[in-house]
């Protein structure tokens, strides 16, 4: 069956100066084929549309290595299994992995760990919940405030970028945890949806004006910040390290304002660093993929919190891989409201 199907991808043309646009992206067409013994084969249906996406697109060494020139591009998502000779996977799985901006993705034995090709349960949460609270945001939330911001009940909690996906969970799970949560985002109506919906204690616009961080962070965290979560980096970071408390946490997730600098320019630094010292604060990078042993701990949690309405998961869904180029730039632009997700396939 799957011999006569055709894998419509998108590969890295050209790495990007700045901002990316279609000019980067190649779209080809394959044939499928049929998995070999111990293989599986995977339609793609709901792909993972992240920040972190834009640095795998540069050259030089990071966390993960770039993605090569001519290669399908790296994403995560979900999947359902539609051939296997494999006998951990049924024909009908669902199935979360690395499976890459493409239609299917046959899986060789040998790479089904490298690509983290795991079952999942839709009566967990539905497919965009796979990729939001209990998908690779989730985690990143979970672990980042847990395991290095530490929170303790009653301590302020701030968390940039918290109309995200990393961001909202951050808050939420702050809250659930007994501590105040202030988000920084960006227009009112991602305010008042934080706020309202969500159930921040409080959020500030960065586009109300120059001052509006600065002083939203001074009336909205009198005794100072306990934990910062940064997923913006420049300016913000910086605001945010003028208000810390004594022993404050700061958990480095992102630089989303920093990721379209031209020439591939260095990210801002902070200038206000010397507030560490001041207030023994520690500020700590964190990645994901450092934590993935551990995830079934948190997406347990999450699931419950899910379940009960505890928490809340909001997705942007754009349809279609055409709409890949122009969709990946909606997360460098504000454009997004919640976790961004690109439907390939219907369920």
């Amino acid at each position: 069956m799957s011999s006569t199907l055709s894998n419509r991808q998108v590969r890295l043309a050209k790495r990007p100066e700045g901002a990316a646009t279609r000019d980067n992206w190649q779209f080809t067409t394959e044939p499928v084929g049929e998995p070999a013994e111990g293989g599986v084969l995977v339609k793609t249906l709901s792909l993972s549309l992240d920040p972190a996406m834009r640095g795998w697109m540069n050259e030089g060494k990071s966390y993960i290595p770039p993605v090569e020139i001519g290669a399908v591009m790296r994403a995560g998502g979900v999947g359902r299994v539609i051939a296997s000779r494999n006998p951990a996977f049924a024909v009908g799985d669902t199935v979360y992995g690395s499976l890459g901006v493409q239609e299917y993705l046959l899986v060789p034995q040998e790479d089904i760990k490298r690509n983290g090709l795991v079952k999942i349960d839709l009566r967990a949460g539905s497919i965009t919940q796979w990729l939001n609270v209990l998908g690779m945001p989730g985690m990143t939330g979970y672990f980042g405030l847990m395991d290095i911001g530490e929170p303790k009940p009653g301590e302020t909690v701030v968390v940039s970028g918290a109309a995200g996906a990393v961001g909202q969970t951050v808050g939420q799970l702050a809250k659930i945890k007994g501590c105040r949560a202030i988000g920084i985002a960006g227009g009112q109506e991602k305010c008042d949806w934080v706020v309202k919906e969500l159930g921040f204690d409080a959020c500030i616009d960065y586009k109300a004006g120059p001052s509006a961080v600065r002083d939203g962070l001074k009336a909205h965290c009198p005794k100072g910040i306990d934990i910062y979560f940064d997923n913006v980096g420049g300016e913000i970071l910086d605001a945010a390290l003028a208000r810390l408390a004594r022993g404050a946490r700061i958990i480095i997730c992102g630089a989303i304002s920093q990721y379209n600098n031209a020439n591939s320019a260095p990210a801002q630094g902070p200038k206000n660093y010397l507030s560490l010292l001041v207030n023994r604060a520690r500020m700590q990078g964190m990645v994901v993929f450092d934590y993935a042993d551990r995830y079934p701990i948190a997406v347990a949690e999450m699931a419950t919190y899910l379940k009960d309405g505890r928490m809340k998961s909001r997705e942007d869904v754009v349809e279609g891989i055409d709409t890949f180029p122009e969709a990946l730039t909606r997360l460098f632009t504000g454009q997004n409201f919640g976790k961004l997700v690109l439907e390939v396939a219907k369920d």
